[in-house]
């Protein structure tokens, strides 16, 4: 079989699987919101911690009305409200799986029991363990392409019509709501009240960290420089069998002064040891130099965006 026809054959193969891999995604997604309720009805709530985020928010709402608001249907009302108004701001093509991510977040916000006693005894280690582990699956839903909505909409609005950055925007959202968490008797008339509030930043800011060091780690992508007199079969051998693009490079030899051609590929880090055993195979004599990249977008990556 012909490369050609090798990598017409990949396309269409990676055609067939889009749809198992969207049945993968939100399977993903309403799996990885299942730590999440334990963490705010199983660890939060006992502990009478509030978090940031519209989670917190809601947290507010369930003390304040003495527990006859539950979390998940603020969670669920509030999240349709600003849903509705990213519509017609950022567009639908945002909200349909940020909906699906709302709807299975309230589901287990409801299914899972508010614990009475918390699973994690001292409030310190709770928030500690709860922050990461919130964070290490929601990284995994933002790796799906899945959200949980709540202040997120509303940086993204912020963003698109004030060009504030997000992360601000996220950072003041949280800051606010845990701040406001003080007002609550069962906050402020405790012994411990200040603690509680730095409780809650140490939350959002364990889980934060999560997030980002589960998407770096799997999106960190790394850019090969590959010389060889075979570059023909081996940049065939990865755009088929990896499978990533490359371009091929005019280049000369400073030493021979013959032209040649150099392989060029971004890959993804997981990617590595199989672009390293194929040009091994074809070319054990092969120059490969590997380094990483802070960020790569366009097909195949990330989609291109506006910084924030």
């Amino acid at each position: 079989m012909k490369p050609s026809e090798q990598l017409k054959e990949h396309l269409q193969h990676y055609q067939r699987m889009k749809p198992l891999i969207a049945i993968k995604e939100y399977f993903m997604i309403a799996v990885c919101t299942i730590p999440y309720a334990l963490s705010v009805n199983q660890i939060l709530v006992p502990h009478t911690v509030v978090g940031g985020g519209l989670t917190g928010l809601c947290e507010i709402i369930y003390f304040a009305t003495g527990t006859a608001v539950p979390i998940w249907l603020s969670t669920l009302v509030i999240n349709l409200a600003l849903l509705i108004a990213a519509a017609f701001t950022i567009g639908w093509r945002y909200c349909i799986r940020t909906v699906y991510g709302v709807f299975w977040l309230s589901v287990w916000l409801k299914l899972v029991p508010i614990a009475s006693e918390p699973i994690v005894s001292d409030p310190f280690m709770g928030v500690v363990l709860g922050g990461l582990c919130v964070g290490s699956f929601l990284g995994i839903v933002f790796l799906n392409n899945g959200s949980t909505g709540g202040t997120d909409i509303i940086a993204m609005i912020v963003n698109k019509y004030h060009h504030l950055p997000m992360g601000r925007v996220l950072m003041t959202c949280d800051i606010c709501i845990i701040i406001c968490a003080y007002f609550l008797p069962e906050i402020h008339q405790s012994d411990n009240g200040i603690e509680k509030i730095l409780f809650g930043l140490c939350y959002t800011f364990m889980s934060s960290t999560a997030v980002d060091w589960v998407m770096n780690r799997m999106r960190q992508s790394v850019q090969f420089f590959i010389i060889s007199k075979k570059y023909n079969e081996i940049a065939e051998a990865i755009m088929t069998q990896v499978p990533r693009g490359v371009t091929l490079l005019e280049a000369q030899g400073g030493y021979s002064k013959e032209p040649t051609k150099v392989i060029t590929c971004i890959a993804r880090q997981h990617e590595s040891a199989k672009i390293f055993r194929l040009v091994r195979s074809i070319d054990p004599d092969a120059f490969v130099s590997q380094s990483k990249v802070r960020g790569v977008f366009g097909q195949g990556f990330d989609s291109i965006k506006d910084k924030a």
